[in-house]
């Protein structure tokens, strides 16, 4: 089972060491071992148990970001958006977005754009005028070249499904697209990938300290479950912390480094489907900023983000009342139907870790990503600041590139256009996968057959390979989940636990009740306990 292996110590030096188990440093291991070099991942909680599954969970350019003059970071994801499309067809898919106009319309006060039209059309008073979300929009259409997606139109919302969930007093629209993505997934499948290119994955491991010698790094671990300690010998290492970048340069790797991180909370509240349409709204605020609706596990609706300053990575990020408070005000600002507290079935929040780059407030921080080496003293680290979900793999590019002088004759680039596990089918190949896996059994719904479809790709056939009935699949725990999915996640995916399943490999936390959860995580433990004894 992946993340029970047990590794040995210091015997085997390896090229890199990578702190950090979230997007940025699964997808650093992935081309680092797919261009040769020996890789050696540690993760203190389970892949993506931070910021890389509390996002949107959108691939997108950032609309917002072109207001910033960030325009070199915008061009660079919205060409991602379609390279990352095709190599994950099933956790990610296009999504069209609705933008509602109404002549109120404000910038948030502190942004470039908005400062210069306060100079050249002080009249406007931080309205946003047509012909300036208009003139955005095709710029989003053109930055990156679009080859799948379709562009921009104008909508009317008078007597169309896109206007029935929305106040009288919006008639017109902009729709345009982005792309949804399952953020957890991704990271496990970069991580799986990785780890069958040669490097070694480790979970529940958290890394004690980091001691520099002249061509190496001693990293001491500790397996957070056992206590166990090792001494890992590497060449490099590589800095993907996230949240806890910082802490870790100034406590565990002990660098004098004036390189700050921002953290930026961002959360998110969701409620029972708001309305029957598969398309998301982009809503602007009296206040000059934006949040998403977004159609979220086919029966609820997925509201957010919110920016506030987070200053202490120890302390887990929640939902406050104040911000979902924000979120429902925000949104019935729009809406015909006007929520409240009790509309909300669950809440989540993350920190991004920006890079410092002094900006006055929580948004107007940079979402770039920033790359610094620091060789003083003995051998390199990595230090790995910010970045986007939708650019982790240029990211990882860039930090290839970073780590290419200390290993000559490194490959180029090459993840590119390559398949993640599953992924390996047309872009619009998800129906017939669906059907396909209904053919071969006939047991299933059309609502399981699809969610194994855009969970595990073609990956699903062999989850239920041999099933005849639902029986064949063993314990039933509810909301379609099985013995034979939970043993795939457990021996493929790196799953220890209850949680790790529910609500990152799935999201089926929200269809199951705390007993069902219970004796799921009891079901799993005994199993954890069945194969260390086995070792």
């Amino acid at each position: 089972m992946k993340g029970w292996r047990r590794v040995t110590g210091t015997g085997k030096t390896v090229d890199l060491f990578v702190i950090g188990g979230g997007i940025n440093g699964c997808g650093i291991a992935r081309d680092a071992a797919g261009r040769g070099l020996s890789v050696t991942l540690a993760e203190m909680g389970d892949l993506a148990q931070a910021t890389s599954s509390a996002s949107t969970k959108l691939f997108h350019g950032g609309l917002r970001y072109l207001e910033y003059f960030e325009f070199r970071l915008v061009r660079e994801a919205l060409i991602e958006r379609e390279v990352l499309l095709r190599a994950m067809p099933h956790i990610s898919w296009p999504m069209r977005f609705v933008l509602p106009y109404h002549p109120d319309m404000r910038f948030e006060s502190d942004t470039p754009t908005s400062k210069l039209l306060g100079v050249v059309m002080p009249w406007m008073k931080g309205r946003r005028p047509a012909w300036l979300i208009r003139l955005g929009l095709f710029m989003y259409d053109t930055l990156g070249g679009r080859k799948i997606l379709p562009g921009t139109r104008t909508l009317s919302l008078d007597g169309t499904p896109e206007g029935a969930p929305l106040q009288e007093r919006f008639h017109h629209a902009y729709e345009y697209s982005d792309c949804w993505v399952e953020d957890s997934r991704l990271v496990v499948l970069n991580a799986r990938d990785a780890e069958a290119r040669g490097a070694t994955v480790m979970t529940g491991t958290k890394v004690l300290s980091a001691d520099r010698h002249p061509d190496h790094w001693i990293v001491t671990t500790q397996d957070v479950a056992t206590g166990r300690t090792i001494k890992h010998r590497a060449r490099m290492l590589v800095n993907a912390g996230g949240p806890w970048v910082g802490d870790l340069i100034q406590g565990t790797i002990r660098l004098n480094s004036t390189e700050g991180v921002r953290l930026v909370r961002g959360s998110h509240i969701v409620t029972r489907r708001l309305y029957d349409h598969d398309k998301c709204y982009f809503f602007q605020g009296t206040d000059g900023r934006i949040i998403f609706a977004i159609p979220y596990e086919t029966d609820f609706t997925l509201i957010g983000t919110t920016d506030a300053d987070h200053q202490d990575p120890s302390v887990k990020p929640e939902c406050t009342p104040q911000e979902r408070d924000y979120l429902l005000g925000f949104a019935n600002q729009y809406f015909r139907r006007q929520l409240t507290a009790d509309d909300v079935v669950w809440s989540y929040s993350g920190v991004r870790p920006l890079y410092d780059d002094g900006a006055q407030s929580a948004t107007a921080a940079t979402r770039d990503y920033t790359l610094k080496v620091d060789q003083t003293g003995g051998a390199p680290v990595l230090n790995v600041f910010g970045g986007k979900i939708t650019t982790y793999r240029r990211l990882a590019e860039s930090a290839l590139a970073k780590i290419a002088p200390f290993f000559p004759n490194l490959p180029n680039d090459w993840t590119r256009g390559v398949a993640l596990p599953g992924g390996d089918f047309p872009v619009d190949g998800v129906p017939a996968l669906v059907a396909r896996l209904r053919a071969d059994h006939p047991f299933l719904t059309e609502g399981w057959a699809r969610r194994l479809v855009r969970a595990y790709g073609t990956e699903a056939a062999t989850i239920l390979a041999g099933a005849q009935q639902a029986a064949d699949l063993g314990v039933d725990f509810g909301a379609t989940l099985t013995e034979a999915e939970v043993v795939w996640l457990m021996d493929h995916e790196y799953a220890r636990r209850a949680t790790d399943v529910v609500w990152r490999r799935t999201k089926l936390g929200l269809r199951l009740d705390a007993d069902q959860v219970q004796v799921l995580d009891q079901w799993i433990q005994a199993r954890w306990a069945q194969g260390t004894a086995a070792e």
